[in-house]
């Protein structure tokens, strides 16, 4: 390489890209900011997390003439300084911490913020992705929606616990204590009633146990300390029962706050359950409808995937597919794209990368659900759990699940369900191409005859 192209290069590597660009290293007591050298006769500025404090921060970046923030993921500090730094007009970027620590020696603050004012300088930093802000607001619901199950389910556990105590074998003949029949007898049992006879009478007709295996179970030692566990774990689940109502109607308001994507009339939605897409955890509000409404596409039509785990997957993503240019990207994102690292020409480590992505998730758990399923991706999935084992296979369908789901919403066109016998059927005709190319390559050719 001659001296002149070397030195093209080395110009082009340390060309400013961002000149205004500022950096911050976020804690829970203080944020240090670093800003161009030139802007101010200090630099380097310390700020408390006060909301005075960080007001102040934004007038002293936009004296300094930045435009530009990057700043590091720490925890949830980084929210509030870059809602107030985003409503000012600077372009915020949340950075991945695990991008900034290759290099060692930095083991202060003011130091931090300088190597990220720098790095931001020189274009070396790529922001995280974060949805545009009404989705935000969405996700943040949901997510509140997704902590108070998790809590709400701890109380199911407990209620469980005290019967138990009590030898109280409830859970031998129902499978869920929260259905109708096990809230019936849960209810009278605090209530005060202990004959067991009566108590099975609060069966639903659609229970499979009859009334005297039922009566059978209820035959316990109550005792009061276990009655008083059992009253207060009720009293918890109610109470987030209601908080989950409260949820539903601030997601429900949400969602109907959003521009949909889709600016033509859309045409009617088929409104016909889907097999097995029922759920407990189901919100009170129309979840489909709504998130027809906003991306202009069916969306919980895809096999696997139902109204709980669309509308968490459009939260966290959004309705702009532009953010990918293909469906390599997104996949990657979610964690879902085999990555490969390679040196010298060998592939040294492969597999996905750990990630805690939520969409991603989502993706894997709408994998397991479709398994057994007699569709096009339970078939894949069967096929290749045959070959590279159960996890590899779990990934792989949540792969080609993703792929719809980016193809569905970027291009709007609906759903086209594939049975397992389809394809079964395609599989079998790529087999038999292969075959045939295999044997015109050894100058043979392949015949077709009854086995």
């Amino acid at each position: 390489m001659s001296a002149s192209r070397k030195a093209q290069l080395q110009a082009e590597s340390l060309k400013r890209v961002n000149p205004n660009a500022a950096g911050l290293d976020i804690g829970s007591q203080e944020i240090w900011a670093c800003v161009p050298q030139d802007r101010d006769a200090q630099p380097v500025g310390q700020f408390d997390t006060f909301t005075p404090d960080l007001y102040a921060l934004a007038d002293w970046l936009a004296a300094c003439q930045v435009d530009r923030v990057a700043m590091e993921s720490t925890g949830v500090y980084w929210i509030p300084i870059y809602e107030i730094l985003e409503e000012r007009g600077f372009q915020v970027q949340v950075v991945n911490a695990r991008h900034l620590k290759n290099v060692p020696g930095r083991k202060s603050d003011v130091q931090d913020c300088q190597w990220i004012q720098r790095l931001h300088t020189y274009g070396l930093l790529e922001g995280s992705f974060r949805p545009e802000g009404e989705m935000c607001a969405l996700r943040a619901y949901l997510r509140h929606r997704g902590m108070l199950l998790e809590h709400r389910a701890a109380h199911i556990q407990h209620m469980q616990k005290a019967l138990l105590q009590m030898n109280v074998q409830l859970t031998q003949v129902l499978s869920d204590i929260t259905g109708t029949t096990g809230q019936a007898i849960i209810r009278a049992i605090v209530a005060g009633e202990r004959d067991p006879v009566q108590l099975a009478r609060f069966r639903d007709g659609r229970c499979k146990s009859s009334r005297g295996e039922i009566a059978k179970a209820l035959t316990g030692n109550y005792r009061g300390e276990h009655l008083f566990a059992l009253k207060q774990a009720l009293a918890l689940y109610d109470s987030y029962t209601e908080q989950l109502g409260e949820c539903d109607g601030e997601i429900e308001r949400q969602f109907q706050a959003i521009k949909p994507v889709w600016p033509e009339e859309l045409p009617p939605l088929d409104h016909e359950d889907k097999k097995g897409s029922h759920s407990k955890n189901a919100p009170a509000y129309d979840a489909r409808t709504l998130l027809y409404q906003v991306t202009g596409v069916d969306l919980v039509a895809i096999t696997g995937l139902n109204a709980i785990t669309v509308q968490t997957i459009v939260s966290e993503i959004g309705t702009d597919m532009s953010k990918w240019p293909s469906q390599k990207h997104f996949c990657s994102w979610l964690g879902l794209a085999p990555h490969h690292d390679i040196s010298g020409g060998k592939v040294l480590r492969r597999g996905t990368l750990k990630t805690r992505n939520r969409a991603g998730q989502a993706f894997r758990l709408a994998a397991q659900g479709v398994s057994r399923s007699h569709s096009g991706f339970g078939a894949f999935y069967r096929r290749l759990r045959a070959k590279v084992g159960p996890k590899a296979a779990i990934v792989a369908t949540a792969h080609k699940l993703a792929r719809t789901f980016y193809h569905m919403l970027k291009h709007r066109t609906p759903f086209h369900d594939l049975s397992a016998e389809e394809y079964e059927q395609r599989a079998r005709e790529r087999e038999i191409a292969n075959l045939r190319k295999k044997a015109s390559k050894l100058g043979m050719a392949l015949v077709e005859s009854p086995a």
